[in-house]
């Protein structure tokens, strides 16, 4: 395979780690979370992790944000639009410095993580976003949506 095709294969796969949480916590599928605890009952898709997996230096600030309907929202548009950007290829740095951050603030939440005090998986796919936020987009829509006009307008949405 091709360089650009193994970056492409990356790409996907790095957005379909944020669109199956997105599923997941959406529908209550049952992986990580249960189908009771789903978005569309009225449960919050941040609290479990916000109130009960947070440690460390910043966990007060993360366990305040825990179930606000402000924060819930955000976050699960977050997964959409990044998982979304990043699959289909548009909106390239967005999605990925989007991405970068939520997984900065995921870090910060278990700071230390449990496996290695300083590097976990949050780390490593951000770098992943990072390098690919950098790169050309094969196998993508990003033609496409680089000719619609808002997007010519406003290269921030590149």
């Amino acid at each position: 395979m091709k360089k650009e095709g193994m970056f492409a294969v990356l790409r996907i796969f790095m957005g379909w780690t944020f669109l199956w949480p997105f599923f997941d916590k959406l529908f209550g599928l049952g992986f990580a979370t249960a189908s009771e605890k789903a978005w569309l009952l009225g449960n919050s898709p941040t609290l479990g992790f916000l109130t009960n997996a947070t440690k460390g230096p910043f966990s007060l600030i993360f366990k305040a944000l825990a179930g606000n309907v402000l924060v819930d929202w955000l976050f699960m548009l977050g997964l959409l639009l990044i998982g979304i950007g990043l699959i289909f290829g548009i909106a390239r740095k967005l999605s990925c410095y989007s991405g970068a951050l939520l997984l900065l603030l995921m870090w910060l939440a278990v700071l230390p993580p449990n496996n290695n005090p300083i590097i976990d998986d949050h780390i490593i796919y951000g770098i992943v976003l990072i390098v690919l936020a950098n790169m050309k987009t094969p196998y993508s829509f990003s033609k496409w949506w680089s000719s619609l006009k808002i997007v010519r307008n406003n290269k921030w949405l590149e």
